[in-house]
């Protein structure tokens, strides 16, 4: 799918066609200026006739308008679209949701930036935190208000989660069920923080994730502490199992990249795509078959 603004080719590989016919239409009218000035002069019913009767019958008009049909017929299997004014009843079918370990305080700051480039390129997505520690807290909901959001980051320190420890499973079972409960089709999960508390059963709740449709981000906080080599490998292994992309909290741009540009490929590439975009093929059907009978009505004896 093509969108330009509020308008969109659903099907843009159609449009692959139209060069085709300009090279067959330009054909004919080389045909059509070989005859000369007879085709300025003659009637060309009586043109026809006698080409016809020369055993070299070029009936041109009709071959324009045969051309014309098809270029309109291509136009229409193109699905030409505008988007639906109830469109933003749809905005549920992606979303990002962000995952924020606050139970390392040192390396908070340098999370709290990475999800804040996040926000800055959400674009007009939905987009959510949730903060864990010992347990996993919903901080906001799905919002589209990126500046809210924003603005609880920089309230977030490592004492908002009462909870001690850190239990990763525990913020991606809650991350789940908020997006189950929210009819979320496909969400970008982003887990940020140190890499503590990776075990099996965080690895399982990723899994989960991808199983239903979402992807699991992780970016590692880097830290002085002496196994941090194998905390980045266990949310390396998250974000694999979550079929998502691994990176390093200092440097989020890979991962921030990777969810702009993400296209939900069960939406685009089925009949749900018209849920935001309104298919207006038909009636360039209409206009191509209305063209194209008028034309052999008034090309008829």
């Amino acid at each position: 799918m093509i969108e330009l603004g509020s308008f969109a080719f659903l099907r843009p590989w159609w449009l692959l066609v139209l060069p085709a016919l300009a090279i067959v239409l330009r054909i004919t009218r080389q045909r059509l200026a070989g005859l000369g000035d007879w085709a300025r002069a003659a009637d060309p019913h009586l043109l026809a006739a006698m080409l016809k009767r020369r055993g070299a019958a070029i009936d041109v008009s009709k071959d324009h308008a045969i051309l014309w049909a098809i270029a309109l017929i291509t136009l229409a299997l193109s699905g030409p679209a505008i988007e639906r004014s109830d469109a933003k009843q749809f905005r549920n079918l992606d979303a990002t949701l962000i995952v924020l370990d606050v139970s390392n305080g040192a390396g908070l700051p340098q999370a709290v930036a990475a999800a804040q480039l996040l926000l800055a390129q959400s674009g007009a997505r939905q987009m959510g935190l949730l903060l864990y520690a010992g347990d996993a807290y919903l901080a906001s909901p799905m919002t589209n208000d990126a500046a809210a959001l924003s603005a609880l980051l920089f309230a977030v320190d490592d004492h908002t989660v009462p909870d001690g420890g850190a239990r990763p499973e525990r913020a991606l079972a809650l991350a789940r069920r908020i997006l189950r409960d929210g009819q979320i089709v496909g969400a970008d999960v982003v887990l940020i923080g140190a890499g503590d508390g990776v075990e099996a059963a965080a690895a399982r709740e990723a899994t989960r994730l991808g199983v239903e449709g979402h992807a699991l981000h992780t970016l590692f906080v880097k830290g002085d502490a002496p196994d941090a080599p194998l905390r980045r490998t266990a949310l390396s292994g998250l974000a694999a199992a979550g079929g998502g992309l691994a990176g390093d909290a200092a440097q989020p741009d890979d991962v921030a990249t990777r969810i702009s540009s993400r296209v939900i490929a069960h939406v685009t590439g089925s009949a749900l795509q018209v849920l935001g975009w309104r298919d207006c093929g038909q009636f360039v059907l209409i206009f191509a078959a209305a063209s194209l009978l008028f034309h052999l009505r008034k090309s008829a004896p």
